[in-house]
């Protein structure tokens, strides 16, 4: 009976180190670099997003600008699990979900009134250093965008 205990124990430790490996490499706070970014015209620009931890959820808070520059701040909390999770602070959207794809991606999809605006991709480096955000969608005025948004770990 020891034996099935100690074996239960260690396979709960080895899934409970892989997911959180696998939600680690995207934790931190990311800047964006917008020398390296190609980010289209009339899109809100995420100058910092954080990605923390929150109980068994991650919590992320975006900081940044609007289309016209004026300062923005929303947040999400959910898992990385594809489903919906609502967002505050974002007149542009009330609800983001995100899904794992590979270790190091994740997929993104964005949605107002159950409409998805923006879908894309967020792909950190090998290194952990870079983070590359590829979105596509329909900006609020209902112009096609696809936008490269590149950040840097601090």
């Amino acid at each position: 009976m020891k034996a099935k205990a100690i074996v239960l124990t260690l396979v709960l430790c080895f899934v409970t180190a892989a997911v959180c490996f696998a939600q680690g490499v995207q934790m931190g706070t990311w800047k964006l670099n917008e020398t390296k970014s190609k980010i289209a015209a009339g899109v809100a620009k995420n100058h910092t997003v954080v990605y923390e931890a929150a109980g068994d959820d991650v919590k992320v808070t975006v900081d940044g600008t609007d289309s016209v520059g004026k300062p923005v701040h929303n947040e999400w909390t959910g898992k990385f699990d594809g489903k919906d999770y609502p967002v505050t602070g974002d007149p542009t959207s009330d609800a983001r979900s995100y899904r794992k794809v590979k270790a190091n991606t994740l997929a993104l999809t964005i949605k107002k009134g159950g409409k998805i605006t923006v879908t894309g991709r967020i792909v950190v480096s090998a290194d952990g250093k870079r983070r590359t955000v590829t979105t596509s969608g329909t900006d609020p005025q209902g112009k096609k965008f696809k936008s490269i948004a590149v950040y840097d770990k601090q």
